[in-house]
C-alpha cells in the first residue's frame, strides 16, 4: 500500500501537530486519513517520525520499539499485507504494581504480549533468525496500554502508523526468562479483569511466531535509520484480541512458560 505520489511537507507537519495537540490536550481529534492518505504508508510513517524527532529533540528518551497489525485478521480487516510499528518512550513505562492513572491516556485498552529485550545492537537490514535469537538477552510478559488520539477509535491504517501505531504506555513483568527452553509460539495467554477472562491467545497469533515479528521488526528499523540497539524492548504484538479498562481495574496478563504481570489502574484519574 505505498505510493510514490509526493506528498507537501505541510500537510504532514499539520497533521503531526494536530496529533501532539491531542496527545497533551486529552482531547480526540478526527482521523487524519484524509489529510495524507495520498501520501500511501509512507506519508503515515513520515507523520510518526516527524513527531518523533520533535519528541526526541524535547528530552524524551527511545527505549525500543512496538509491533503492530500482528494478526492476520485485523490486516485483512484493514487491507494491509504487513505489521506496522511505533516508537516506545522511557517515560511510556509503568513498574508493575504502580497505579496507571487514566489521566495519562485518553481511549486505553489492554493487549497481552511477549515483550523482548534485545541484548546487543542488531543495525544490519538483513538480519537473520539466527543473529536475532542470538541477541535475544530475555523476554517477559508484557501488557501494553494502548491509546488512539483519533475519536472513538475511528482508524484505518493511516491513522494508527501515525499516531505512532496506537501506542500509550506499557507494564513488563519482573521475572526475566531465557529463551532457551521456551517455545514461543505455544505460549499460551489469558488475561483477566476481575476474576473474568478478557482476552484469550497464544503466540502463534502473533505473525505465526513473536521471533518471526521481531525479525521483521528488527529488519525494517534498521532500513529506516532508527535500527534496536541493546537494551531496546520490543513489544512483539498481542497474542489476543484487546480489551477495554475502566478506574480501579487490575488487569493480569498469564503467559505459559512467562509468567504473570499486572496493571493497575487508578480509581480516579490524578
Amino acid at each position: 500500500m505505498t505510493t510514490n505520489t509526493t506528498i507537501d511537507p505541510a500537510i504532514i507537519d499539520r497533521a503531526a501537530c494536530a496529533l501532539r495537540e491531542a496527545a497533551k490536550s486529552g482531547k480526540e481529534i478526527d482521523p487524519v486519513r484524509d489529510m495524507i492518505s495520498a501520501g500511501g504508508l509512507d506519508a503515515a510513517y513520515a507523520v510518526q517520525e516527524s513527531n518523533t524527532r520533535h519528541y526526541l529533540a524535547k528530552g524524551r528518551r527511545l527505549v525500543g520499539r512496538k509491533i503492530g497489525l500482528t494478526s492476520l485478521a485485523v490486516q485483512n480487516q484493514l487491507g494491509v499485507d504487513q505489521p506496522d510499528y511505533g516508537m516506545l518512550f522511557a517515560d511510556m513505562d509503568v513498574a508493575e504494581g504502580m497505579p496507571v492513572s487514566l489521566d495519562r491516556v485518553i481511549q486505553p485498552k489492554v493487549e497481552a504480549e511477549i515483550a523482548i529485550v534485545v541484548g546487543r545492537d542488531l543495525p544490519h537490514p538483513d538480519l537473520t533468525t539466527a543473529e536475532l535469537i542470538r541477541a535475544i538477552e530475555y523476554v517477559v510478559p508484557a501488557i501494553e496500554i494502548v491509546d488512539s488520539r483519533i475519536a472513538n477509535w475511528d482508524i484505518k491504517i493511516w491513522d494508527t502508523i501515525a499516531d505512532n501505531a496506537s501506542s500509550g504506555l506499557f507494564v513488563l513483568g519482573a521475572v526475566p526468562r531465557k529463551l532457551e527452553g521456551i517455545d514461543l509460539r505455544s505460549c499460551g495467554m489469558v488475561m483477566e479483569s476481575k476474576g473474568e477472562p478478557i482476552s484469550v491467545g497464544a503466540g502463534i497469533a502473533c505473525l505465526h511466531s513473536p521471533i518471526t515479528a521481531s525479525l521483521w521488526l528488527a529488519q525494517v528499523m534498521a532500513k529506516a535509520g532508527r535500527p534496536l540497539m541493546e537494551g531496546d524492548v520490543i513489544l512483539s504484538g498481542a497474542l489476543g484480541p484487546m480489551a477495554g479498562v475502566s478506574p480501579g481495574d487490575i488487569v493480569e496478563a498469564r503467559i505459559n512458560g512467562l509468567g504473570i504481570v499486572r496493571a493497575v489502574f487508578a480509581a480516579d484519574a490524578n
